[in-house]
């Protein structure tokens, strides 16, 4: 998964405020999970304020209430992520969006290996990925906030290289997904038949290129370098 841009040019696309780190993000080809990537999140202060915020959080959901050894998620179904007891806590009430500039998928080569490739919107325009939220006091005693994506069943391009594929927004149904506040019973299903509606309409419009297989090797590539998404 690349992230794209940096930090001042993300809080610019989302309007939103960040702390130092994020701030400082600078573009990622590939991030692996249990790694750090920014998301964007909403919430109410004590005010009743409503702030939207730009922070770095750990890929694989890991709930306050999980243990910590147990599994750490980094994809959540959208045909079951309100109802799976791992997701529907943070469905109702700790939505976020990940910023991406594409995904990546591999499929099997006929020498055994595996053909990467990168699944992207052919203008290059940032890509807003449904996803959940955790946070979680460290032993510091300061929070960690993890994230899980939310997936659906590829169509389209995506469909050409792999089964699921990120569940994506358009710039207009945003806002509604990032609105704070816990959902009623009676939201949940208007708000998961728009996500499905909505990246449907994203899925029809990506493209898809085979990239070089340096981005199979997670322990020694330079994740800061723009060749891995380089079409060959």
């Amino acid at each position: 998964m690349p992230s794209p841009g940096n930090g001042d040019g993300l809080l610019r696309s989302y309007v939103a405020t960040s702390d130092d780190r994020a701030a400082q993000w600078e573009p990622t080809y590939s991030i692996a999970p249990r790694t750090k990537a920014p998301v964007v999140r909403e919430f109410v202060d004590e005010d009743g304020a409503k702030h939207r915020t730009l922070e770095l959080a750990r890929w694989g959901l890991h709930p306050s209430w999980a243990k910590d050894k147990g599994p750490r998620p980094i994809n959540a179904r959208l045909e079951t992520v309100s109802s799976n007891g791992m997701f529907r806590g943070a469905f109702s009430s700790a939505r976020a969006v990940i910023p991406m500039t594409g995904y990546y998928e591999w499929v099997e080569a006929a020498d055994g290996g595996k053909d990467p490739f990168f699944i992207h919107h052919p203008d290059g325009e940032l890509l807003h990925a449904a996803g959940l939220t955790a946070a979680r006091k460290d032993e510091g005693d300061a929070w960690d906030v993890s994230f899980t994506v939310i997936t659906r069943e590829a169509r389209d391009a995506g469909g050409e290289v792999h089964d699921r594929m990120p569940t994506f927004l358009t710039e207009d149904a945003v806002e509604e997904w990032l609105s704070p506040g816990k959902l009623e019973a009676d939201q949940k299903a208007p708000l998961l038949a728009q996500l499905e509606d909505v990246s449907s309409t994203i899925a029809g419009q990506l493209v898809t290129r085979p990239v070089d297989r340096q981005v199979n090797s997670v322990r020694s590539l330079d994740r800061s370098d723009p060749s891995l998404i380089a079409p060959i």
